[in-house]
């Protein structure tokens, strides 16, 4: 086990059900924030014409999106705590600082690191909230193990495959992997707007139009079969009464927690 595994074990109990909130003070802000989510929304549409393309294994269209998180995860931590970001979060977990930018290192750092491991660790449930509230929003990622409860999307990879299929029985298995793949392509293809109506352009939309807005997506695999869950998800209005100065980790909120429930069965936190 690594020094930072052993961290991440000793640390679980600060980072478990915890969201990071950063404030929105202006115009500039938001509009960042919008940019962002609107990444976001272009790599899930990416994600789906990959899956509907029977050329791309699987394999491939699961690293892709991998890739592209890992390097979200290290240019915040680039952003948040420099380029010395690894050893600004192992002093938060030591204990050796408690700022908001040692507590983010390390909240960030977990998730690159847990993201490493989704390609080969199964049964792993990757949870993802982001919440938009007026003057503020809130990003809260879990790492779980168990299922994937509500209906949502699952799809086939012939690759992870165990079994030692010959002729006609391995094309049918290929052929039902593709048909799985493309229905998962469509629901993407169908979902990924309630990320881009969570976060409006501020620049023509109201402000009374995108005070509150929201979106729940959840990802992950049992042996051959991948599953995934794309919604629209609205935060309570009464969730906070001040506004940020500075950001900072905060509980996750009721809205993450019902999310949780809503979709997911029986799961235990990644240690």
């Amino acid at each position: 086990m690594s020094d930072w595994q052993q961290r991440m074990k000793s640390g679980s109990e600060t980072l478990h059900k915890q969201a990071v909130r950063l404030p929105l003070p202006d115009r500039e802000a938001e509009r960042s924030v919008h940019e962002n989510m609107m990444r976001i929304a272009a790599a899930g549409k990416r994600k789906s014409q990959l899956l509907a393309d029977p050329d791309v294994p699987l394999t491939e269209v699961y690293e892709d999106e991998l890739t592209d998180m890992r390097k979200s995860f290290q240019h915040r931590l680039q952003q948040v705590a420099g380029e010395d970001y690894y050893e600004v979060a192992t002093a938060y977990l030591d204990g050796n600082r408690d700022d908001w930018i040692g507590a983010l290192a390390a909240y960030y750092l977990e998730c690159y690191y847990r993201l490493q491991e989704r390609y080969t660790v199964d049964e792993q449930i990757f949870c993802l909230v982001i919440l938009r509230y007026p003057e503020s929003f809130t990003v809260n990622l879990s790492f779980l193990t168990g299922d994937i409860s509500a209906p949502g999307v699952r799809y086939e990879s012939s690759k992870h495959v165990e079994d030692d299929l010959d002729g006609d029985d391995r094309e049918q298995l290929y052929a039902d992997c593709q048909y799985s793949q493309a229905k998962a392509s469509e629901y993407l293809r169908e979902n990924v707007g309630c990320i881009r109506h969570a976060f409006p352009d501020p620049d023509t939309t109201p402000f009374e139009q995108r005070p509150y807005g929201g979106f729940v997506h959840i990802t992950g695999r049992q042996g051959a079969t991948f599953g995934e869950v794309l919604d629209t998800l609205q935060p309570s209005p009464d969730r906070f009464e001040d506004s940020p100065s500075a950001p900072g980790l905060v509980p996750e909120g009721p809205a993450a927690k019902r999310a949780k429930e809503a979709y997911l069965g029986d799961t235990t936190v990644v240690s």
